[in-house]
């Protein structure tokens, strides 16, 4: 018995000491949450900002989860820091840490504006790479060649040749496991539904694919020659040759000179001056605007864009989504605030439902009645319901290598019965209501069912192409012959009048001053919809989540967030909205490597 008292004496107090813990961890980071909210980081006097470009960024700041809590920036925060520092005495200059793989085209083209106007404003740019291996093409180079200086660590190679695209098709397998797929694009550069309809490049889909990498790699080269003052044709023959040494890429000036991190790091600071200290970019937090500064709200969308809403997740999910119902109520609340001069639309989708995207462009339709002017910032990928939901828009802002158009859709389904057959299911039905009660069943479409179905995805189609050219003030045949589901470059997208601008997301922001009637030498106040949430509004999802869920939703974001399983996540979804009727207005998975 004393054995045992002694035992539960023990153990009650090490539940004692565990909540006295826990009650001192909490209170350090309501502390310090606090702290956080009630005044500004405290910053070095002499500061050389720092930027890890193989740290992996989502477009926007998540808004959600344990993300938000701890305060991760967006791409599109890094750009407006950086901005931001331009007129910040305290900051001397920028050192990059380059990527070893591709950063993605677009995303290299909007950071490369971003530092180049850093450096016109009187500031320094150092970077220094480990050498690029390939992956990602021309962008992880194209991302620092507007820096001051190059350097590379000795020993280490460039390789940054060409733009490739990647395509999985998935016929081969359907036919194996006696799966049909009745999926009907509209129309023939639709090519989304062709990694189910067939086994390799449509010539249609290799058409698209080939313009675009060829205006990608176009862009990639002109870029990397301009900063480096070279020629193009210098630049193209050392790239297209295969890897480079640090000592041939710094005799072919495409870097300046060799060195571990360490030293570029040490270069860095003795040009800053006496007691100048680093600070990462995500960490720093520039002078504000005035109080009175007038209001721009940024709404961010992007992923696929879906149906419903992006509120009561899990408090783990740190992916902001585009989800109908939050994305037009964050515009509407924008457009309802009078304060509000003008709304900036950042978008970066491949698209999605038609549905979605048209609840979408109905609010910025709405908020436009009010007299408030909606300029649009496409990011990476605008394509397809990502074009849609930015049809309507006064101005549209893109990167010459943004990917965006894709202006079609496509639907039907999978007939699963051959597959189950295989294995000895078969099915038997009963059907009321008429010959189109079943026609979302496991068998094949029947004529009239086939029919139908394409007919109420030509309506989709044409109501799509109608609301394209309502928005960019063009005829039906004339939006219809650069549509069909082509994907364009931004650059071939301006060409053919399906966007008003190249430029990156400061850009937008100038041309949402212009509209909105604000000075062009005032600062105006970023305010963004939806609402992020700070710390203390993060930390409330938690209350009521057990160890074990904190542990296995834990390990679940970590997997989920890997692009390589959102890709996978988003091609479930969009087959299984597919199979319950859903027509899709989702652009071709296109994978830079």
């Amino acid at each position: 018995m004393r054995t045992f008292l002694l035992s539960m004496a023990g153990a009650f107090a090490a539940m004692i000491i565990f909540l006295f813990l826990m009650v001192i961890f909490f209170i350090g980071i309501v502390g310090s949450i606090a702290a956080t909210a009630s005044s500004a980081p405290d910053q070095p006097d002499s500061i050389v900002l720092s930027l890890d470009l193989n740290t992996e960024f989502s477009d926007q700041a998540p808004t959600s989860g344990l993300a938000a809590f701890s305060g991760t920036p967006g791409f599109v925060d890094l750009l407006t820091k950086l901005q931001a520092a331009e007129s910040d005495d305290s900051v001397k200059g920028l050192y990059i840490r380059g990527a070893s793989v591709g950063i993605g085209s677009s995303r290299a083209e909007e950071l490369r504006e971003a530092i180049l106007s850093f450096r016109d404003s009187g500031k320094f740019v150092i970077a220094h790479t480990q050498g690029t291996f390939g992956v990602g093409g021309p962008s992880a180079l194209r991302s620092i060649t507007p820096a001051d200086e190059i350097w590379i660590q000795p020993g280490t190679e460039v390789f940054a040749a060409g733009v490739t695209f990647e395509t999985e098709f998935l016929k081969g397998l359907f036919d194996k496991i006696g799966v049909t797929p009745e999926i009907y694009p509209f129309y023939e550069f639709k090519n989304a539904p062709n990694s189910y309809n067939e086994t390799s490049y449509t010539e249609p889909h290799r058409q698209a694919m080939t313009e675009l990498a060829d205006s990608l790699w176009t862009a990639s080269l002109d870029d990397i020659a301009a900063d480096r003052g070279l020629s193009v044709a210098d630049v193209k023959a050392a790239l297209e040759s295969g890897p480079k040494t640090a000592e041939q890429v710094i005799a072919l000036k495409l870097m300046d000179k060799e060195g571990y991190p360490e030293q570029a790091e040490e270069a860095a600071k003795e040009k800053a001056g006496k007691g100048a200290e680093f600070m990462d970019l995500t960490a720093y937090a520039p002078p504000p605007p005035p109080a009175k500064a007038p209001l721009i709200a940024v709404v961010g969308g992007e992923g696929a864009v879906v149906t419903g809403s992006s509120e009561g997740g899990s408090p783990f999910e740190s992916a902001p989504a585009f989800a109908s119902d939050t994305i037009a109520r964050a515009i509407l609340d924008a457009g309802d605030n009078d304060k509000v001069k003008a709304i900036v639309f950042r978008v970066d989708s491949p698209g999605g439902s038609p549905t979605a995207s048209d609840q979408i462009w109905n609010a910025i339709e709405r908020v436009q009645a009010k007299g408030k002017p909606v300029v649009v910032s496409m990011g990476s990928l605008a394509a397809s319901g990502g074009y849609y939901v930015s049809a309507g828009a006064d101005y549209i802002v893109a990167n010459r290598s943004t990917i965006t158009g894709s202006i079609g859709i496509f639907g039907g389904k999978f007939a699963l019965e051959g597959g189950f057959n295989k294995l000895g299911v078969t099915f038997d039905t009963v059907s009321v209501g008429g010959e189109f009660a079943d026609a979302y069943g496991m068998g094949k479409f029947t004529p009239d069912q086939e029919a139908e179905v394409k007919a109420s995805l030509k309506r989709g189609y044409d109501r799509f192409v109608g609301i394209v050219a309502d928005g960019r003030g063009m005829t039906y045949d004339q939006v219809h012959d650069v549509a069909r589901g082509h994907v364009w470059s931004g650059e071939d997208a301006l060409a053919r009048g399906l966007v008003d601008e190249l430029g990156s997301f400061t850009d937008a922001i100038e041309k949402a001053k212009e509209l909105g009637g604000i000075d062009v030498g005032t600062t105006p106040r970023l305010v963004y919809y939806p609402h992020r949430k700070t710390g203390f509004e993060a930390l409330e999802s938690f209350f009521g989540v057990s160890s074990e869920t904190v542990e296995a939703m834990s390990a679940i974001n970590a997997v989920t967030s890997d692009k390589h399983m959102q890709v996978l996540l988003e091609e479930l979804a969009t087959a299984r909205a597919v199979n319950s009727g859903e027509a899709q207005a989702m652009g071709p998975r296109i994978r830079e490597r």
